[in-house]
């Protein structure tokens, strides 16, 4: 790791986890375009993180890439005593309810080992910095809304709903999410976490509803909706939350938690007839058209939970986030995305997922 040089400039040091993935990758285009961080990203490349999605910054002199665990003690050690971090955002983590369904120790092993390893080492670094360093340093650890539970027709999470996990993938960031608090109260580790809802936007693994609905309208396969297609989510545009990532890890108040939230409430149903009516506009010779006569609704997912709706009033109040896209507008940069980049979709696809149904046991 001798490519990382510590320097006096002024910078912020980014080590990015699980900056190959989704959101991760997207929080990294943000950093190289709008500001002048230094970036270590650190990603075991699974299923779900691909190089292909940081291909555009990989030669970029603020980027680096390791391949790696952050299960892995000594590599996590290494990495940030050579790079010296002013930020450590965690973002790695098993994501897919339908995966944990099928699979729960992968879950365990990084959404919870992970994050206590990735403390452990934060905990040690930190306690060898100056005073000035220690003030600065920030620990965000990214998580979920699904970690407080099912919501009724009514009502949304706060920060101070309490927790309710129904999947393994919930109970393993629910347990992420209260090792974070722990080593703030107990060892006063400057942490923060951040609990947001549904992200859609580019770069997401065509497993997860919208891309996988855009995928296949283009091939004329069936268009998936669970149940009877009327369970609530609300949804955020992924750049709106790494800019709401990047104002909390320079403002927000270490062991506090801020919800995130797109102000997007739909059902699935309503999600898969805006994609069908935006692929009807954006191509208007598809021999699949009207894209919609493609929905087919399928067998429930086990527990699913009937409604997420989050109340982003205290990172609005406090540090000053709404977000900038609409559901209207984020969609149609998302579909637009997708249709640009099926080449990537290709490549991350390849040997990884051929959009069979998961979660079903």
């Amino acid at each position: 790791m001798s490519q990382f040089v510590r320097n006096s400039n002024g910078r912020a040091r980014v080590l990015v986890t699980g900056g190959c993935g989704f959101i991760g990758s997207n929080f990294i285009h943000h950093l190289i375009e709008d500001t002048n961080a230094e970036i270590a990203n650190l990603d075991l490349l699974t299923y779900a993180g691909n190089l292909q999605t940081v291909a555009d910054v990989a030669d970029h002199p603020r980027h680096r890439f390791v391949q790696g665990d952050i299960a892995d003690s000594n590599l996590v050690r290494q990495l940030i005593d050579d790079f010296a971090p002013t930020y450590l955002i965690n973002f790695a983590a098993e994501s897919h309810v339908d995966r944990s369904i099928d699979g729960p120790a992968d879950f365990i092993h990084t959404n919870i080992v992970g994050t206590y390893n990735l403390l452990d080492n934060a905990l040690s670094y930190w306690r060898t910095l100056d005073n000035v360093d220690q003030a600065r340093f920030r620990f965000l650890h990214v998580s979920t809304d699904e970690v407080y539970g099912s919501l009724g027709d009514h009502g949304t999470f706060s920060e101070d709903t309490p927790y309710a996990p129904n999947s393994p993938y919930s109970a393993s960031k629910a347990a992420s999410d209260h090792l974070v608090r722990a080593w703030y109260h107990t060892y006063g580790l400057p942490t923060l976490t951040t609990n947001c809802s549904n992200n859609y936007g580019p770069y997401q693994f065509p497993e997860k509803l919208i891309p996988l609905v855009i995928l296949n309208a283009l091939e004329g396969k069936p268009l998936p909706i669970y149940g009877d297609g009327q369970n609530v989510r609300d949804w955020l545009f992924v750049e709106d939350h790494c800019r709401a990532i990047w104002l909390t890890v320079n403002e927000g108040k270490p062991g506090e938690i801020y919800n995130i939230g797109g102000n997007s409430e739909k059902t699935n149903l309503e999600v898969v007839d805006t994609l069908c009516l935006l692929l009807d506009e954006l191509l208007p010779d598809s021999l699949h058209s009207p894209h919609s006569q493609l929905k087919t609704f399928v067998a429930d997912r086990p527990g699913h939970d009937w409604r997420y709706a989050i109340d982003a009033s205290k990172i609005r109040n406090q540090l000053g986030w709404q977000p900038q896209e609409t559901f209207e507008s984020g969609m149609r940069k998302t579909v637009q995305w997708y249709l640009d980049h099926l080449d990537w979709c290709e490549a991350v696809n390849a040997d990884n997922y051929d959009g069979q149904r998961l979660g079903l046991q």
